[in-house]
């Protein structure tokens, strides 16, 4: 007869189960459809969903809205492109509005 009795047989199988489901149970945690820690990339919106910002040039390509960018922001103005629905638009803050025009027309650009 074995040396550890006749229960060994059932202990090493208790133990084989034991890790298995422990196993199991970690996979299910880490595979599982909960919340993600990475943030799922930004959904464009239309042009009036981005709170206080005004949009200032029509949308166009990218580089065209990368360019006036460029120009607002020489000129000391906070500016940002957003990326919406109907495409590229370069947005200012209210008090900011008239002087992005105002720059904007002596660079030869339209504005909204």
């Amino acid at each position: 007869m074995d040396a550890h009795g006749p229960y060994s047989f059932v202990g090493a199988w208790a133990v084989a189960f034991i890790a298995v489901a422990v196993l199991a149970l970690i996979l299910r945690w880490a595979f599982s459809r909960g919340g993600s820690l990475i943030a799922p990339p930004p959904r464009p919106g239309t042009p009036d969903d981005y709170g206080l910002l005004v949009p200032i040039s029509e949308a166009g390509p990218p580089a065209a809205a990368e360019r006036v960018r460029q120009i607002l922001q020489a000129d000391g103005i906070r500016v940002t492109i957003a990326r919406t629905n109907a495409g590229p638009f370069v947005m200012v803050f209210p008090a900011d509005v008239a002087r992005a025009r105002a720059v904007l027309e002596d660079h030869g650009q339209s504005s909204a």
